[in-house]
């Protein structure tokens, strides 16, 4: 899990489905967010603006979207078959 505890007052960015106060320490300030918007974050290594976001969105993930959003069809994977 992704629940570790954080130094206290400290912004977080977290791809999570819950938040709420000192959920991952004390004072922290964490942000929620999407896997694309984590992978950002994890390039720049701070909460990009939006039109930093923006910008990289359309230089990295849309020219991918066919791989990186492609339906998973697991009844057509062995290794899910049984």
């Amino acid at each position: 899990g992704n629940q570790a505890r954080v130094e206290n007052n400290t912004t977080v960015f977290s791809t999570s489905t819950r938040n709420f106060n000192n959920r991952l320490g004390d004072g922290a300030q964490v942000y929620l967010g999407s896997a694309e918007l984590a992978a950002v974050c994890a390039q720049l290594g701070r909460i990009p603006s939006k039109e930093t976001y923006l910008e990289m969105a359309a230089k990295k993930i849309d020219p991918n979207q066919q791989e990186l959003y492609r339906y998973l069809n697991f009844d057509q994977i062995k290794a899910y078959q049984s």
